[in-house]
């Protein structure tokens, strides 16, 4: 793996051969280490963690104030790697950043991504909604252990203690994240809901066919479940973008 420096949006530099890209983005209160069971690739196509600022190598930057903001920051520091056919994958929280950067790619007329994967998220203008919207600090420390155990680590109280910060400021820019009335997309939708998952039921994604053309998809397993790369899920990521190269 080639790290590219601290600042950079992507940990992993891009290939130059690849045949197209999936930009990763984290879930509240996580970097792109969350996607440490992910391959590099899949016969081609590359899966590119995203770090957003305020976490791991980039802990000096603070995060915008919006989400729209945030996007605005990630086009520039994503734009010369949108060179090839390329997706944008969100789950949960990062699905409404994943659909901003969407958005504005589009109001300015560059490049498009193939397809626009949300996982686990409600359409714009159904929220905000979640859990955690309403937890105590001491249940959003439970779900982070969860999650950490989860990426088959053991959680040390000092970092689930920076992980809360972050976590609680994410989830306080999600708060302000209300749009009635959503842009459509012109690139198509694929909504991912998992069986078991406790946070956003499969059917509360409905409406992002108020978004775009979207198609839904219904995976096995909780919410987070993303975390172990599941083959189905990879499979359908690279999907709408072999249909582009």
């Amino acid at each position: 793996m080639t790290v590219i420096g601290t600042g950079a949006w992507l940990p992993r530099k891009p290939s130059p051969a690849a045949a197209g890209r999936v930009f990763c983005l984290p879930h509240a209160g996580y970097g792109a280490a969350v996607f440490g069971k992910w391959p590099d690739e899949l016969r081609g196509i590359e899966f590119l963690p995203v770090e957003l600022p305020g976490r791991l190598t980039r802990f000096s930057e603070s995060m915008p104030d919006t989400f729209g903001e945030l996007a605005h920051d990630m086009i520039d520091g994503l734009g010369r790697y949108l060179d090839v056919p390329f997706a944008f994958f969100g789950h949960c929280w990062s699905g409404l950043i994943a659909y901003d950067v969407t958005t504005q790619l589009q109001a300015a007329g560059g490049a498009s991504p193939a397809r626009l994967y949300v996982s686990s998220q409600v359409a714009p203008q159904d929220g905000p909604a979640g859990r955690m919207l309403d937890m105590d600090d001491a249940a959003l420390v439970a779900e982070l252990e969860s999650t950490i155990r989860a990426q088959g680590k053991e959680p040390h109280p000092q970092l689930v203690a920076v992980y809360l910060a972050m976590l609680r400021a994410d989830i306080e820019l999600n708060r302000r994240y209300i749009v009635p009335e959503p842009l459509r997309v012109t690139c198509p939708i694929t909504a991912i809901g998992w069986t078991d998952d406790d946070e956003v039921r499969p059917e509360q994604m409905a409406g992002w066919s108020m978004c775009g053309d979207t198609t839904f998809e219904r995976f096995g397993g909780r919410h987070e479940r993303f975390l172990d790369a599941p083959t189905e899920l990879l499979e359908t990521l690279c999907a709408g973008i072999r249909r582009r190269v």
